[in-house]
């Protein structure tokens, strides 16, 4: 077919064979959207010209009577020749019955998963450990999220507490992992990884490799991390063994170390230090969740007390005469029952050197500050009280289907069983207290 004159707008209406002459001279009729010239050489191949001058190759065929196109590219961009054949390769697909628009879509799609592989491949454990922290936080109580914090902080600063005479505070077990990639978090990394800490410090080091053991389940779980952690890398018996068993801890005080204990602690110098030690012996809680008491928590009314519970979020128990009559003569610092002496708006930071000095002036050994949530459980047992009272008043889940699901104590009923513990133990003690001018049936706030 003749080409047009070099000086004519190409006539739309026919096909002609296309060259960068016809193509330049290309223009949108007045009154349209656009046009396309068709190519007489390729069948299907059209060069599409908007109102605003763009220009581009396209392919158009028919398909089940319906009319589709395919844009190839720009006009500047592709060679006539290059578009032509790109043009006859999706003819050659047409006529085999496929649509060439699905296949492109699933060459994209295999394209982008390719990409999104390569972008899993590439992420750190810091960071999907940073999103699973984001993650799980709602999740949490407070003090378990801040264990994985510690387990994962950096370490290296100055400090002059928890550095072990370095003077630097000390990286936590899970850090030397952060800075891999996901990916290369096999279990021959995991088994080495936890060969050194179980030489170092098995007992952290263990607390890590259960979470750890989590973060991994987790990223299985998750679309973006999946293809990273085709296993758990820290499920295997290498990284298991590494840290040996856990210990059975028996620290607890005897009945006849409770004189010597309370009289050591209550001559320590801190009335607060002290004070806290007698009520967490008294009340079986959490370390934690004693420090955590505010003078808010205290039910003077219904004579109780709130404890924010790690496990179920918080629980009510009795506020004892004896436990009263020691809170109530603290100095009030802040909002904290347990008040810092040094800081403004916390708790005492750490009893341990307290409790330390108080079991050696006792002359107790190895009895620590769980130890005591361990002794109150064991004393109950000269009382017969009965199992259920216990943990409710400690915060640990019931054990069995009677007490979980048909069991309900008001706080009087606890309340009973708990005043009988407290004045047991101050009996065996050798503490002269009388109940009746601290009972807590007259409490008053004193401002």
């Amino acid at each position: 077919m003749a080409r047009p004159p070099k000086n004519q707008v190409p006539d739309t209406t026919r096909a002609i064979e296309l060259t960068s002459g016809a193509i330049d001279r290309l223009v949108c009729p007045a009154g349209k959207s656009q046009a396309f010239l068709r190519d007489s050489k390729a069948p299907g191949l059209r060069v599409r010209v908007t109102a605003g001058g763009a220009k581009s190759f396209v392919f158009e065929a028919k398909l089940n009577r319906q009319t589709i196109r395919r844009t190839i590219g720009d006009v500047r961009s592709w060679k006539i020749d290059d578009a032509r054949a790109s043009a006859n390769t999706m003819r050659v697909t047409l006529d085999r019955g496929d649509d060439p628009r699905e296949l492109q879509r699933q060459q994209d799609a295999h394209r982008e998963e390719g990409k999104a592989q390569t972008r899993r491949a590439e992420v750190l454990t810091g960071e999907a450990w940073a999103v699973y922290l984001a993650a799980r936080k709602d999740s949490w109580g407070n003090r378990h999220y801040a264990d994985h914090l510690a387990l994962s902080k950096e370490g290296g600063k100055p400090a002059t507490r928890g550095t072990k005479g370095t003077g630097k505070t000390i990286a936590g077990p899970l850090y030397p992992l952060l800075s891999r990639r996901l990916v290369d978090l096999t279990p021959q990394v995991v088994e080495a990884w936890a060969a050194e800490q179980g030489k170092e410090r098995p007992t952290y080091g263990r607390l890590a490799w259960r979470c750890l053991k989590a973060f991994l389940s987790w990223c299985a779980e998750e679309q973006e991390y999946r293809h990273a952690v085709p296993v758990n890398a820290a499920k295997t018996r290498r990284s298991r063994d590494a840290f040996g068993k856990a210990g059975k801890k028996t620290d607890v005080l005897l009945k006849e170390q409770l004189p010597a204990w309370f009289m050591a602690v209550q001559q320590l110098p801190s009335a607060t230090v002290s004070a806290y030690l007698q009520v967490l012996l008294l009340i079986g809680s959490r370390r934690g969740e004693l420090l955590a008491l505010k003078w808010a928590d205290l039910n003077l009314q219904w004579r109780g007390m709130t404890i924010r519970d790690k496990v179920e979020g918080d629980r009510q128990i009795p506020l004892t005469p004896y436990v009263w009559h020691l809170i109530s003569a603290l100095p009030r610092k802040n909002a904290y029952v347990f008040a810092s002496p040094v800081k403004e708006k916390t708790a005492i930071y750490d009893p341990n050197p307290s409790m330390s000095a108080a079991c050696t002036a006792a002359g107790i050994a190895g009895l620590t500050i769980h130890g005591l949530r361990r002794s109150f459980k064991s004393l109950t047992e000269w009382l017969e009280i009965p199992a259920g009272v216990v943990a409710q008043i400690m915060g640990h889940k019931p054990s069995a289907t009677a007490e979980k699901h048909y069991t309900v104590r008001p706080l009087d009923l606890v309340r009973i069983h708990h005043e009988k513990i407290e004045a047991w133990m101050i009996e065996h003690a050798g503490i002269k207290f009388d109940r009746t001018k601290h009972d807590s049936a007259r409490l008053a706030l004193v401002a």
